[in-house]
């Protein structure tokens, strides 16, 4: 397996018709759904309780180079290749439009569908090919040629002395123009539209579309802009948490997002465990919050770990925009943006690995950064977990659903031996506890974990029971 194969990001379109996924090459893989093109949605045929035999399909639609690896030779530093996050924009006219980062750049894909055009007859016809060996010598011929101020040849002249080719009154009967038709066959092609450029000192770690549709965001460790999708020179610095003195930073952004609804609001997360929720209308620059998410440490539990492990990795609204899930390395925490005392909910995914928290800090796993994820209708949350397992956990009042299931074309090896057909029901999938195992050296199941697979990317889709997770370079999808 190849390094710039491994997939660094995954992302459903609103529709859930189609996936796109980036990976470490700076390419971006587009995959579209076909077994909802004849009679309505999976969701729908479900209502009207319609025999569903198939599972979602998707189909590999098109590849294309979004990113090249570059060389900043101002500061003598090799910008990598690697798409770092995927978003879907608005579709028009049929095209499908889609933004794309690495760690400095940023661009606006556009992908659509156009006819071929063939040649559909030659320039000359063959059976009145005269003179074209006379052509032929005469245009390979060694001598120089006199060529005329406003740049005409005087090749007649040659031509005529050489008394071996001449032009026929009325020029070449057998000359034609070629002739260009549209045909049948369609070509995707993917175009870049804008390149948004040159406005972060540090990586980009998030990019999110605003629910106008015309703007979005970009933030790196210390700095968050905001863009209109039509202007790529030009970008308004609405978040800065850079100190006068950086030997005073304590913190830095680690992920930021829209609001699914309400187009002045977005949350970003801290390295120090806090969310803060902020409104554009406040003022230009936002850097006193309106909201601040935070747990209080328990006493007597702080320890060199403690920041680390506190830092959030992602976070994502669920689609009413009332809850909001945040993924730190140990656990996952979904929280009302009404109530700003603690989370509502608290889901154990790395527990079993506390007593292990030296050797993750020797070997960088400790710094691993997880995704999370939430079914549209906020009643279940999923995130990844080493061993390519991912957990999925439910969050409506009174579930004790948690799920752990591994990314493979046998996704219930951890828990059984012989595992029966796919079940249609999350609930109904084999249950497992939610603080994992006691044994520092195993995981939820029992079993040895390896560090070194890691599930980091995966997505839910935005009406269905479906994930789609990335496990090094391969995709793999699940359904109920």
């Amino acid at each position: 397996m190849s390094a710039v194969d491994i997939i660094s990001a995954i992302e459903f379109d609103k529709t859930g018709d189609h996936l796109a996924t980036g990976d470490r090459g700076g390419r971006v893989v587009l995959f579209e759904r076909t077994d909802t093109k004849d009679g309505g949605s999976r969701r729908d045929l479900e209502r009207m309780d319609y025999p569903i035999t198939r599972h979602p399909e998707f189909r590999y639609k098109t590849e294309f180079q979004s990113h090249e690896p570059e060389f900043d030779y101002l500061k003598s530093l090799e910008i990598e290749e690697k798409i770092n996050k995927i978003r879907w924009c608005q579709t028009a006219n049929g095209a499908l439009f889609l933004l794309s980062t690495n760690d400095k750049t940023i661009k606006f894909w556009k992908v659509q569908e156009k006819k071929v055009k063939k040649i559909s007859e030659m320039n000359v016809d063959p059976s009145k090919a005269v003179g074209n060996g006379s052509v032929a010598s005469s245009s390979n011929s060694s001598a120089p040629k006199p060529y005329l101020a406003n740049g005409g040849c005087t090749d007649r002249l040659h031509n005529s002395s050489g008394n071996d080719f001449s032009i026929p009154a009325g020029g070449f009967p057998s000359l034609r123009l070629p002739v260009v038709v549209t045909s049948a066959e369609t070509s995707l092609v993917a175009r870049c539209r804008r390149v948004y450029a040159h406005a972060h000192d540090y990586h980009i770690n998030s990019i999110s579309n605003n629910s106008d549709g015309e703007t979005f965001i970009s933030a790196d460790d210390l700095r968050i802009n905001l863009w209109n999708l039509e202007i790529s020179n030009q970008s308004f610095n609405i978040v800065d948490v850079k100190p006068g003195n950086m030997e005073d930073l304590t913190e830095v952004i680690t992920s930021a997002e829209f609001h699914p609804n309400q187009c002045n609001m977005l949350a970003y997360s801290s390295s120090k465990g806090s969310i803060r929720l902020i409104d554009l209308r406040q003022s230009a620059l936002c850097d006193s919050h309106a909201k601040l998410f935070e747990e209080q440490e328990a006493p007597g539990s702080r320890s060199f770990f403690t920041e680390i492990i506190a830092s959030i990795s992602d976070i994502k609204f669920a689609k009413d925009g009332r809850y909001l899930l945040s993924r730190d390395y140990m656990t996952l925490k979904l929280w009302d943006i009404n109530m700003d005392s603690g989370p509502v909910s608290t889901f154990q995914v790395h527990e079993y690995l506390r007593p292990k928290l030296c050797d993750l800090y020797e070997n960088d796993s400790i710094f691993d950064k997880f995704e999370c994820c939430l079914s549209g209708d906020g009643s279940r949350v999923a995130t990844g977990s080493y061993s390519n397992l991912f957990r999925v956990f439910g969050c409506s009042p009174g579930s004790t659903e948690a799920t752990t299931l591994e990314a493979s074309k046998n996704p219930m090896r951890r828990q059984v031996q012989t595992p029966s057909r796919p079940s249609r029901s999350l609930t109904t999938l084999t249950r497992v506890v939610r603080r994992g195992a006691e044994s520092p050296g195993v995981d939820a199941n029992g079993n040895s974990f390896d560090s070194a697979t890691k599930l980091l990317h995966l997505a839910w889709h935005p009406t269905e029971n479906s994930i789609a997770c990335a496990a090094a370079n391969s995709l793999y999808m699940y359904y109920a």
